[in-house]
């Protein structure tokens, strides 16, 4: 008989979960369980438990799953997921914030705020944690995680800890060049010292934003596609200022459905599960839209929502056919 998953990984002080249910705590609600979900006591945990794990032991680090699809089979190996001990907010006399990479984007946008810190307002618009920022550059009304970011620390497979600046990572858009197996633990953020009650009127107004273009109240995953560069562009005979969503628009994506999932009539590059998707649906409604702007612009969608997981079906010789990105 063949021992399971669990029964090869180290004893640690936080918690190990046998076929955790993570895909409902998605944005989307949907996806198959993690094969053991590992939540950390803290950072020496986390350590412990790395330099003791099989190294044949495929790891994934999830955080709030803002802006990711988990397949409808599920996730082999071991799931990270950071809590509150990776979560901590503070600033030194310099202005400069340090955020845990389990913080939520918004919790340090609010944070900054009350302190009189400027220039982390954006991060309000971002659904997401600091961790998933740092590690797709996320951005948002004309600034990237990496304008304001100084330097992040890592972890690395076998509980190594590591610094890099933002030079180190070679970020770009919705792009970080730090390898996949390194785990973020925190980050160091600057600031200018403004009064609070701007800074916080700059929130509220992204607020205002996100409400009146965004099906915020949706399950949905934010952008599901990035902008085309402007070279794409240019290589395509498109304007250079062209958004996806305009392309999604033209080839009749708005409000397209496959099963339980549809394109957003508020923001054609949002998806939605009407509460009856499943992965899969998502998925294909997502490579039917790349599908047609290929067709129609001869220009490939880079998809920004992860998909990360097992397939259930046929799916994923669909997809490798079609040259999913």
């Amino acid at each position: 008989m063949t021992d399971s998953l669990i029964d090869r990984l180290p004893q640690v002080r936080g918690r190990l979960s046998e076929n955790a249910d993570i895909g409902a705590n998605t944005w989307f609600r949907v996806g198959g369980p993690a094969e053991v979900l590992f939540r950390p006591k803290d950072r020496e945990d986390l350590a412990a438990f790395l330099a003791a794990c099989p190294m044949d032991v495929p790891i994934t680090v999830l955080g709030v799953c803002s802006n990711m699809i988990i397949r409808d089979g599920g996730i082999r190996g071991v799931v990270i997921k950071l809590g509150r001990d990776f979560a901590e907010i503070d600033h030194d006399h310099n202005g400069v914030v340090n955020a845990g990479a389990a913080a939520l984007d918004m919790n340090v946008a609010q944070f900054a705020a009350r302190e009189g810190l400027g220039g982390l307002e954006f991060l309000s618009g971002i659904p997401g944690t600091i961790g998933g920022a740092l590690r797709m550059n996320a951005g948002a009304y004309g600034a990237e995680t990496v304008d304001v970011l100084t330097e992040a620390k890592v972890m690395d497979r076998d509980g190594s800890i590591h610094v890099f600046s933002a030079q180190d990572m070679q970020m770009s858009y919705r792009h970080n060049g730090l390898a996949p197996h390194y785990i973020f633990l925190s980050a160091h953020f600057k600031t200018v010292p403004e009064p609070s009650e701007i800074i916080q009127g700059r929130i509220d107004e992204i607020r205002v934003r996100r409400h009146d273009t965004q099906p915020v109240q949706a399950r949905t995953g934010g952008s599901t596609f990035a902008n085309p560069s402007p070279e794409d562009l240019r290589a395509c005979n498109l304007p250079e200022d062209t958004k996806t969503w305009q392309l999604i628009d033209k080839v009749g994506g708005r409000g397209l459905t496959v099963n339980g999932a549809s394109m957003s009539e508020k923001h054609c590059n949002f998806m939605l599960n009407d509460g009856t998707a499943t992965a899969e649906d998502l998925e294909r409604l997502g490579e039917e839209i790349r599908r047609r702007v290929q067709t129609q612009f001869g220009l490939n969608l880079r998809w920004e929502i992860k998909r990360i997981g097992e397939f259930k079906s046929h799916f994923d010789v669909l997809t490798q056919t079609q040259g999913t990105a």
